[in-house]
């Protein structure tokens, strides 16, 4: 039963690693990865050397740093949310349309970000309602994070949030019995029995949304950016695509992608390692 898994992992994840040996070559594709001539860490050198290292590098952070502040934690609150409501019908109908989101294509998505926030948009006509300038909202490249960070929330709150309403449901019911007949108020009730109980659940997320810390998701970057906010939203995902597809520089940016990969694998590391000693959950 284990065969086809095994197979899988190793053709599809393990097998295609071989690639990122052409981070330490000069690629070419009529020689070939086995034939192309090796050049060492040049590629490394050059890009901590270039004026997008510092640039992407601290894009990549921040917009990361604000998803672990306020992407991370919304799903949780969505899901003891939704397990406080005694409305089962009413309960049933939040959890559908938070999830709807989801299923939209991300091209959809980004056309309704766009839309909404351009001059003469729903949001920006809101904004400029309160004192701001019509100018499209995309078009700043200090409102771009904010954007991004908040179309992911509402992209993602619910479909994220089913891993924890299924850790709730495992919780015994007969604690919160007990505590009703102490006299326990519901916020006590979820602050003594429903967090403990999903905290391990909890912790492992966090655990594997730090091995993803740099992977800021490339996709919607390019469909939402342009050259007026590169300043603010370029990160290293959407730097290896330009360099990788656009400008066929397919060794440098695989030794971007591989930095990244270190990077996030360091993170996961570090994040695992603490999590042991401190909570004892931790993946290994």
């Amino acid at each position: 039963m284990m065969i086809p898994v095994i197979a899988y992992y190793v053709i599809f994840h393990y097998a295609p690693m071989y690639g990122a040996v052409i981070a330490f070559k000069e690629y070419t594709p009529i020689k070939g990865i086995i034939g192309s001539e090796w050049v060492g860490l040049r590629h490394f050198q050059d890009f901590f050397g270039s004026y997008y290292f510092w640039r992407i590098l601290k894009n990549t952070v921040i917009i990361s740093l604000y998803a672990l502040c306020f992407e991370f934690p919304m799903p949780i609150i969505l899901a003891i949310l939704i397990n406080e409501l005694r409305n089962r019908k009413f309960q049933r109908f939040v959890q559908t349309v938070t999830y709807m989101p989801y299923f939209i294509s991300l091209i959809v998505i980004c056309g309704m970000i766009k839309d909404f926030t351009n001059s003469g948009g729903i949001i920006n006509t809101l904004f400029t309602y309160l004192g701001f300038d019509d100018k499209a909202m995309l078009q700043k490249p200090e409102m771009f994070r904010s954007i991004y960070i908040l179309s992911e929330i509402w992209q993602k709150i619910g479909w994220e949030s089913i891993i924890y309403i299924a850790a709730l449901m495992s919780i015994d019911q007969e604690q919160y019995e007990a505590a009703r007949i102490d006299g326990a108020s519901r916020w006590k009730q979820i602050w003594n029995i429903t967090l403990p109980g999903i905290l391990p659940t909890i912790v492992i997320m966090f655990i594997l949304r730090m091995g993803n810390m740099l992977n800021v998701g490339f996709e919607k970057i390019i469909l939402l950016y342009n050259p007026s906010t590169y300043d603010t939203a370029d990160v290293i995902s959407s730097f290896v695509y330009r360099k990788g597809l656009l400008e066929f520089g397919w060794s440098y940016s695989s030794a971007v992608g591989l930095f990244n990969s270190v990077i996030n694998l360091t993170l996961l590391i570090l994040a695992n390692k603490i999590s042991r000693r401190v909570s004892e959950n931790s993946l290994w």
